[in-house]
Parts: C-alpha cells; sequence; structure tokens
C-alpha cells in the first residue's frame, strides 16, 4: 500500500468518533439458538454493543473453554438447567438479583428453583424449554400408537425407530415407560433399566445428535424418533408438516436451558441487562422461534408477542396439560450418573 494512501486511511480512522470505532463487547458461551441475529440484533442496537458468541454442544465443553480462558474472557453463558448446580459448585456463575428478574411472569413449573438457585441464592433464570418426547410421521406411523411410550418397544414398529443420544432424557423416559419416576433414578434403578434399553435397542434403527436425529426423521430414515419434540419438527414444519410431536399418557422428560452471569465477567452490568433482554417478553419469543431450534419461552408473557400460527406450532394452549406429566431431568450423584453413562454406552456397543 502506498504511503500517501495509508496516511489517509489513519486520518479517517482517526476522525471516527470512539462510539462508532468500537462499540461496547460482551462475550457469550451460547447454545446455537441464542446465536440468532433476529435475537441478537435488537439488543446490540439498543445497548451499543456488539456480542461475541460462542457454541457449545454440552457442559463439560463449556466448563473446558472456562477452563482454558483468562477470567473476564467470558460475560454469560447459556447452560442446561440440570447443570447449574455443577457450575455453582465450580464457583463460576454470580448471584443474580431476584428484583431484576421476571420469574412473577413464567410458568411457575419453570422457575426452577431447585436447579437455579442455591441456599437461597439465584445464579441462573430459565430461558427456554421444551420436550424429550415421541415424534414422527403421522402418514408412517398410527398416531393413535404414539399415545403410549409401549409401543415402541412393539415388534410393529422395529426398525423404524431412532434415538436421540442423550443419557440422561433417554434413561428417564426408559424408566418413565416402566413407571419409574426420573426423581427416583438412584442407584437402585439404574440397572433395571438394562433390560428394557437393551430390548429397545433391538427395535432401532440409529442412535443419533440432534442434526442426525432431525435428518433421520426428516428424510425418512427413521419414522419414530424417541427423545425428539418441538426443537425437532418446529423448523421443519413448514416443509414437512407430516412431521409431528405428541406427550404420551406416561409422560416426557423436561428440558430447560438457563442463562446465566459469570462471577469474572469484565461488565457484570452489562450481562446483567442481556439476561433481562433475553428473557424479557419480547426477547423470549425471539428465542422461541429461533431459526436453529424452537422452544418454549419460560416467560408466559412471550405469548403476546407471537403469531397465532407459531402458538400453535409450540402447542401453546396444551402446556398446562403437558407440564402436568412432565418430569424433569435426573439430576444424578457423580457415582450414579458414571453408572447412567456407562449404561448408556454399554447399550450402544451392544
Amino acid at each position: 500500500m502506498k504511503k500517501t494512501a495509508r496516511a489517509a486511511i489513519l486520518l479517517a480512522t482517526a476522525l471516527v468518533p470512539v462510539s462508532a470505532q468500537a462499540a461496547q463487547e460482551l462475550n457469550a458461551l451460547i447454545w446455537c439458538d441464542h446465536g440468532d441475529p433476529a435475537l441478537l440484533e435488537p439488543f446490540e442496537k439498543a445497548h451499543d454493543v456488539k456480542v461475541n458468541i460462542k457454541e457449545y454442544q454440552g457442559t463439560a465443553e463449556a466448563l473446558t473453554i472456562l477452563e482454558q480462558s483468562r477470567p473476564g474472557d467470558w460475560d454469560v453463558m447459556v447452560i442446561d438447567a440440570v447443570d447449574v448446580g455443577r457450575a455453582v459448585d465450580r464457583g463460576i456463575l454470580a448471584p443474580l438479583p431476584a428484583d431484576a428478574l421476571p420469574t412473577a411472569d413464567f410458568f411457575p413449573e419453570l422457575v426452577m428453583e431447585s436447579h437455579n438457585s442455591r441456599d437461597s441464592v439465584i445464579y441462573a433464570v430459565t430461558d427456554k424449554f421444551g420436550y424429550n418426547t415421541i415424534a414422527y410421521d403421522k402418514t408412517k406411523v398410527e398416531p393413535a400408537d404414539m399415545a403410549s411410550l409401549k409401543a415402541l418397544w412393539s415388534e410393529k414398529y422395529a426398525g423404524r425407530i431412532g434415538l436421540y443420544d442423550y443419557y440422561l432424557p433417554m434413561l428417564g423416559l426408559v424408566g418413565i415407560a416402566q413407571g419409574v419416576p426420573t426423581s427416583a433414578l438412584g442407584a437402585e434403578k439404574i440397572e433395571t433399566l438394562r433390560d428394557p434399553l437393551m430390548a429397545l435397542k433391538k427395535n432401532t434403527k440409529l442412535v443419533a445428535d440432534v442434526v442426525g436425529s432431525q435428518t433421520a426423521l426428516a428424510t425418512g430414515e427413521v419414522d419414530i424418533l424417541l427423545g425428539g419434540g418441538e426443537f425437532l419438527t418446529a423448523t421443519l414444519h413448514a416443509e414437512n408438516p407430516n412431521l409431528d410431536w405428541t406427550i404420551p399418557t406416561e409422560g416426557a422428560a423436561l428440558w430447560a436451558q438457563s442463562l446465566a452471569v459469570l462471577k469474572d465477567s469484565g461488565q457484570p452490568e452489562l450481562a446483567l441487562e442481556f439476561v433481562k433482554y433475553v428473557t424479557s417478553p419480547e426477547g423470549q419469543a425471539r428465542l422461541a422461534t429461533s431459526s436453529c431450534y424452537w422452544g418454549m419461552p419460560a416467560n408466559a408473557k412471550a405469548g403476546e408477542h407471537l403469531s397465532a400460527e407459531q402458538k400453535a406450532v409450540l402447542r401453546w394452549d396444551e402446556q398446562a396439560e403437558y407440564l402436568k406429566r412432565a418430569q424433569l431431568y435426573p439430576i444424578p450423584s457423580a457415582e450414579d450418573d458414571a453408572a447412567m453413562q456407562d449404561l448408556w454406552t454399554d447399550m450402544l456397543q451392544n
């Protein structure tokens, strides 16, 4: 580059106001739904901030990222509600002021104090939820059969089933099918799931992650997906309205994700503003219909910002009944968690 051109650029840069040169930055460890520009851009414009995002797949990966980062590198994180306690134990989350959170407007079941709080101190807030349940192609199965988890052990659907590859909700679903509540999945009960799990595996064509599961159901590789739900089918609804999901009579596993401020955040006030925005009715409606995957917003007032069609896809009017039948993920001890992972691995290898 010529010296004169370079000097002109430097001069022009110097004349640009500081606020235009570099807005504030907020660094967020997220799941993919929080990376949708439709969610982030209103916050960025309102606060003159750039939200830098890094997507991760599981809590272990997020904790590794944090361990390898410097204090202050990250400001907020999305975390599986069932794992908030692990993060609290590691001392990485900042307390959140109760009066700054709109939890009074939440579906009562989604306040989840048992997950998001410790000793009456709030460390995270639920921002989205849904169900690991039965998703299916209603043109290839008898929808009435999907009213019971027992149908998945039937020879009628052998070789036509996919399993979502996440041991916690899946073992929870196997337990629910056997009449074992997720809250009772302790050491004595885990091994009782072995035989029904192995029997289910015999009926299974594949076990896959979220993307693989969604692809298998969308392409017809499988007709039923155990562990699926609205988070898999909603984004495909326009292209393939034959994909459906239901909560069987025995129940389903309720997934929930939480949002937290990291203790070492360099700008905790801005981080709290982000939490307040995402859990506001407007932010919740945008998060619920994220281009990555849909899910129910924890804030019931988000319904005022969703269209009738969007609410129909989310089964908005059925949530009261669904929540009665849903069970939270198991929260195993370290020893029980290892036993559950071992059982799931045994299933995968057989």
